[in-house]
Parts: structure tokens; sequence; C-alpha cells
């Protein structure tokens, strides 16, 4: 069993934060069902390079755990059937303009009257008022959410972050307020219109970079690697290059100290409390980096992390994943198609479960794979859900 076996997700997204979501929903153990174009199916599937032997890495990896039916939105049968998948599922997502979905017959209040446990969530750029016309693409809302005002080097541009964050913060966000819908309904058998919007996930994350200007009238800045509020919490350069060092107190800034033959540094007035550190900022980083430069990152990684200061190499994905399974966390999983066969390496989910649960392992879908199951499955009128035949399932570590 998994924790979501029994729920259907009707997927109307593409591209990223919604089908993320609806992938975490999957990989818990719910039925989601992907619409798609004909012909073309999500915009993802074209976007590359890089491809695998089996498609677009990018559509591939937000896809598995999927059935793929293509449907065409604007044909009335087709639009029926869509009709039929929102009346049997548990979840619908969708992350069309506002009013898309509502044009095609499938809005939420529509559909909320023929399935009245429908959880319906909406994902959106800037939400449904004053931004419904703006088209939210990850790039331009980090811009016009204060993220790339932040993200830089102080004499350099604005720049974006290095995967499209916020997408991701958008379908955790999703996630979470489908997992509360879900909570609820167990209460009150009701379902409900769950809105999320890109442009208020990238806020909501913002944390203490939002409270600074909320709390104390402070507009953050970009400050490279810096740290606003801690020193030092940035890459240290070593003899052959730069180790992330992050000093959260007092005893690590010590420590630190210490190990680099600095004993007299935490006595000096300057440097005694994080408060005083932030202040002389300028002061201290090139007497750490003087001290730092006598040996290696890799020299330096394994001596401040023996004495309890974390610290790291910039590692590649590459290295990042080979860290991982080093630690034993086992961060991919391989992922089949519907005769077995291994598709490829996929990073897992990343909750681990004690006791183990079953993880499904079913690859991305072909466009169209599963189209006339479903097509057959919503035909036969008065039916309820069923399992997927294509998904494969394994105990947890295999």
């Amino acid at each position: 069993m998994q924790p979501l076996d029994g729920i259907v997700v009707a997927d109307f997204s593409r591209v990223l934060a919604g089908p993320l979501a609806t992938m975490t929903l999957a990989d818990l153990g719910a039925r989601v069902i992907k619409v798609e174009r004909p012909g073309a199916g999500d915009d993802t599937r074209s976007w590359g390079p890089p491809f695998s032997s089996t498609g677009a890495t990018y559509f591939e990896s937000v896809n598995r755990n999927k059935e793929s039916i293509c449907l065409d939105l604007t044909d009335p049968a087709d639009q029926e059937l869509a009709r039929e998948l929102a009346r049997r599922a548990d979840v619908v997502v969708e992350n069309f303009q506002p009013g898309g979905m509502a044009r095609l017959g499938l809005g939420y209040p529509k559909l909320a009257a023929e399935n009245p446990g429908l959880i319906y969530v909406s994902v959106t750029g800037f939400g449904s008022g004053g931004g419904a016309e703006l088209l939210g693409y990850d790039f331009v809302v980090q811009a016009l959410g204060g993220l790339m005002s932040i993200t830089g080097q102080p004499d350099g541009d604005p720049t974006k972050v290095g995967v499209a964050l916020v997408d991701v913060l958008t379908a955790k966000d999703a996630t979470i307020g489908v997992l509360a819908a879900l909570n609820e309904r167990n209460r009150s058998g009701k379902g409900a219109l769950v809105e999320v919007n890109l442009l208020s996930s990238l806020q909501g994350a913002l944390a203490n970079q939002g409270q600074s200007f909320l709390g104390a009238g402070m507009v953050p800045a970009r400050m490279g690697n810096d740290h606003p509020s801690i020193v030092p919490y940035q890459l240290l350069q070593c003899a052959d290059g730069p180790l992330a060092v992050a000093c959260g107190n007092d005893g690590q800034f010590a420590r630190l100290c210490q190990a680099l033959g600095l004993r007299d540094l935490p006595a000096d007035a300057r440097f005694q409390t994080n408060n005083d550190r932030v202040r002389h900022r300028v002061e201290l980083i090139p007497l750490l980096e003087d001290a730092l430069g006598r040996f290696g990152a890799q020299y330096w990684q394994d001596t401040l992390n023996r004495v309890g200061v974390p610290a790291g190499q910039v590692a590649t994905i590459k290295e990042s994943l080979e860290f991982a399974e080093s630690l034993g966390l086992e961060p991919t999983i391989p992922v089949h198609d519907a005769s077995g066969r291994i598709m490829g390496q996929q990073i897992r989910h990343p909750i681990t479960w004690t006791p183990s649960l079953a993880e499904r392992r079913s690859g991305p879908p072909a466009l169209g794979e599963h189209s006339d199951a479903v097509r057959q499955w919503l035909s036969r009128p008065g039916e309820g859900t069923s399992p997927s035949p294509s998904m494969p399932v394994e105990p947890a570590g295999a």
C-alpha cells in the first residue's frame, strides 16, 4: 500500500509546476492520468537537447508514474470524455490561463456541481485577478518577484537561479494544498478549489530576505555568495579553489579559527560575535582566506568537518549524486516501461518512509500510450476508479 492508493488525479497541466505536483502525487500512490494534446503533447516533450534514448529529459524529469491520454479539448466528444474523467477524479490539476478551462466546460464551478468532493487545483503565474492576463514563466517571475535582485554578484547583472526554482516551489505548494484538502474532505466530505500562483510561491519563499524589508525597512541587494546576516557564511578561497564555509554560531567560528591557526581572532573585538563579524566582514575575510590559502579545498573540507565546522566544495550535479550515494541516501531509482525493461535512472522521491513503502517505478509515458485503455474505462458508465495496469511497483530500496 501507498499513502494515496485509490486517489485518481486528472492532470491537465503541462511544462513544470503542475506536472511536478502531479508526479509527486503519483510517487505517493495516486493514479495520475495526464491529458495531452494529440500529436504534440506537453510542450516539454520537445524541449531539448538534452534527449535520452526515450525522449526529452526535461519532460521525463516530472512525468514518471503517469498514464497519458490524448484528448482534443476543442472537440465536443473529447470534451465530454474530459468531463467524465473529472467526474471520476478526486483531484483535477490545471495550469491554463485563467478562464481557459471554463471556456472548455471544465471550470471549477461546473465540475464541482457534478463532483462535490472534487479538489480542483489551479496553477497560474500571477493569480486570477489583476494578473490573469500575464503569462507565467519561471524566468520572468524570478525577475518580477525579486529573486533576481538578490542573486548574483554586487557589481554584476541580476542572475536567475540555475533551475526553474519558482516552478518547483509552486509545485510543492500545490502538493501541500492537495494533501490538506484531502484531509479536510475526509472530515467534511467537501471538495475545494486550491489556487496557487508562481509569484506568491516565490514571495512566500523569500523568508528572511522578505522579512528584512517588512520588519526593518531594508531592501536586500545582491551579495554574491555572501550572507546578509551571518559571517563567515560564503565561499572562501583555498589554494586550489573555493570552499563553502558556514559558521552559524560563535562556537563554530572559534573552531574555524582554531583549525586555521588563528587562535587570537575570536577574542578580537571586531570578531567576537556574529554581529561584530557582519559589521567587519571586509576585514575578516582576507584573514581567513590567507590562512586557507596554505592548503587545498579538499584538505580544509576534511579538516573543518572533523572539528564541527560545516564546509564543502562546490560539486557538479554528477559529483553531488555520487556524494549522496556514498552516504547511503540512494538518490536515484531505475524506472521501467510497461514490459518491465529499465528505461533509465531518475532522481527518487525525496521522502524516506519507515516502515518502507512500495515505490512505483513506471517511466514517463509515451504520448497517448494509455489512450485506448483510459477511453475504454471512461466509456463504461457507472464504473469507479481502477488501478493502472502499467505501473511497476517495487519495495523501497529494491
